[in-house]
């Protein structure tokens, strides 16, 4: 309902081995964002960042999926109808 898609990214060789999340910590009575970007590392050692939003700091790199990651989980908020959403907070990737 809200928001844009970007342009997809992959890797050039290869295929996604880790990532990194850049969340914003909440802003108590500012308007919280939460998750705002993902960074992901290609096992031939590319990184790939996508398009997100500025607020936040990157957090380390997950553990390395030695055959590639296949599967995500993600932790969304719902609609906090007169409070402040959020929408993504979290994610897990999944090894193969």
């Amino acid at each position: 309902m809200w928001g844009d898609w970007t342009s997809p990214f992959f890797c050039s060789n290869g295929y996604l081995v880790s990532f990194s999340m850049k969340v914003e910590p909440p802003q108590g009575s500012g308007d919280d964002t939460a998750v705002n970007n993902f960074k992901f590392r290609c096992s031939d050692g590319q990184e790939i960042e996508g398009v997100g939003l500025p607020w936040g700091s990157y957090g380390g790199w997950s553990d390395s999926c030695t055959n590639g990651i296949c599967g995500v989980k993600t932790k969304v908020e719902g609609y906090q109808w007169f409070g402040d959403d959020t929408a993504l907070n979290d994610a897990i990737f999944y090894c193969c």
